[in-house]
């Protein structure tokens, strides 16, 4: 039986399906089943995933999402004051 690892883009491509669920709250299994798996050229022993997810990010929810970010960092830093 061959054993394959992920190789360094399979890995983000998961990390992408990955942020992708988090910032949308949804289902990461629908992307997980999707992704097409190859061996790599030079490595037959990595697999490459051929399809990964792409998504944008709304400009809107991003600042929104680093302002309250910033506001639990004050928040904190207030309350050890």
């Amino acid at each position: 039986m061959t054993t394959y690892k992920l190789s360094d883009q399979a890995l983000g491509a998961l990390m992408m399906a990955l942020q992708k669920s988090l910032l949308e709250q949804s289902d990461i299994v629908p992307t997980l089943r999707e992704f097409e798996l190859v061996p790599t050229d030079g490595k037959e022993d990595e697999l490459l995933i051929t399809n990964p997810p792409n998504f944008t990010v709304d400009t809107e929810l991003l600042n929104n999402l680093n302002a309250a970010s910033s506001g639990t960092a004050t928040s904190e830093t207030d309350t050890s004051a």
